[in-house]
């Protein structure tokens, strides 16, 4: 945790969110790139910035609300805000892990 804030380090909040999964294609979100960006305020909240393989991810809602229920879990976080952003556009060649990128068979 964050000495001066009491909210946990950008670190601790990726590891929240390490297990999880696409349910499509079984693979961590976050290792698919798919988490723009985490941070954490003062007040208690957490805001982040993920998008998903396609606009039209049918399982869009399940993973907002998975990554938000992980984060409410950690000590000192009182809320999260999951945006959905489209920009950049995903593309794992670029935002994956390489043992992600060894499963799709992009190396």
């Amino acid at each position: 945790m964050s000495e001066a804030a009491g909210m946990p380090t950008e670190d601790q909040l990726r590891a929240a969110i390490r297990p999880i999964q696409d349910p499509e294609i079984h693979l961590g979100i976050l290792d698919l790139g798919l988490i723009y960006g985490v941070q954490s305020e003062p007040n208690g909240t957490v805001r982040v910035r993920m998008t998903l393989t396609s606009p039209a991810c049918p399982v869009g809602p399940l993973l907002q609300a998975q990554v938000h229920s992980a984060l409410l879990k950690l000590p000192g976080v009182k809320e999260a805000k999951v945006e959905l952003v489209w920009d950049p556009p995903w593309d794992p060649r670029t935002m994956a892990t390489d043992d992600i990128k060894m499963e799709l068979g992009l190396l």
